[in-house]
């Protein structure tokens, strides 16, 4: 049975003052899949996570979600109706600490959730990241890079959203720790039940979790498959791969 369409993004087109940035952008992403993006800098990866996100205005196209246009939905409201972003650098708050991330993650849930429950799905974030249970009275400034990752992960789960965008989240780590929070993604689809749609620099990896893929190059979508396919693709791996040894 095919899954259910959850995000479509239809001739999406943005700009950076005259200079026009994505150029027509289809894609879609289906309810419980890992959807990755693939391409080099400047290729318009983080701009279509943020036009999807509402952070950044669209200068032509549609974005939906569960069916519903959110194109000129705020940023804000985009969490509400569950979709959570994870930008690039984690920008957390750096003078709170991580309890206080972490609940600010919910704050909008506050009024229609039970304490209770949050505080039980705050304890989920604890088990999933043991090190910020050791450090959930430190100010987040004061954690490593890959704790403040973590942290930042939990903050977008504790929105309860359907889809989680995730904007290079291994970016800067040291290469076991960027393992660990990759490894960490599928579970978030598996026991959080949550879409993902991710940027990351180590395309091998973000392949190895993923359903599908989209290859950008200059703004646009020059190739788009399985995980599998885009793998094996002999362009790809020429361009984000490096050597495949047999």
């Amino acid at each position: 049975m095919a899954r259910k369409t959850i995000l479509n993004v239809k001739n999406v087109k943005a700009r950076y003052g005259p200079i026009e940035v994505l150029h027509g952008i289809d894609m879609n992403v289906a309810e419980g899949e890992i959807v990755s993006l693939l391409g080099s800098n400047g290729a318009g990866k983080t701009t279509l996570l943020n036009c999807i996100c509402g952070i950044h205005g669209t200068k032509g196209g549609s974005v939906e979600f569960e069916g519903q246009e959110i194109t000129l939905v705020s940023a804000e409201k985009v969490v509400t109706l569950g979709v959570s972003h994870v930008p690039e650098r984690r920008q957390i708050f750096s003078t709170l600490t991580v309890e206080d991330n972490l609940w600010l993650g919910a704050s909008h849930r506050m009024r229609k959730v039970n304490k209770k429950e949050i505080l039980r799905e705050i304890d989920d974030i604890y088990e999933m990241f043991p090190i910020l249970a050791q450090r959930k009275w430190q100010m987040g400034g004061t954690l490593s890079g890959g704790q403040q990752q973590m942290l930042a992960i939990g903050r977008a789960l504790l929105s309860r959203p359907r889809l989680l965008l995730l904007d290079e989240p291994s970016l800067g780590l040291a290469p076991l720790i960027g393992k660990k929070i990759l490894e960490i993604v599928e579970e978030i689809r598996n026991q959080w039940e949550t879409t993902v749609l991710l940027v990351e620099q180590n395309a091998r990896a973000a392949l190895a979790i993923s359903d599908r893929a989209y290859v950008l190059n200059t703004g646009s979508v020059i190739m788009e498959g399985s995980a599998k396919e885009i793998m094996n693709d002999s362009r790809v791996q020429s361009a984000y791969l490096g050597k495949i040894h047999t």
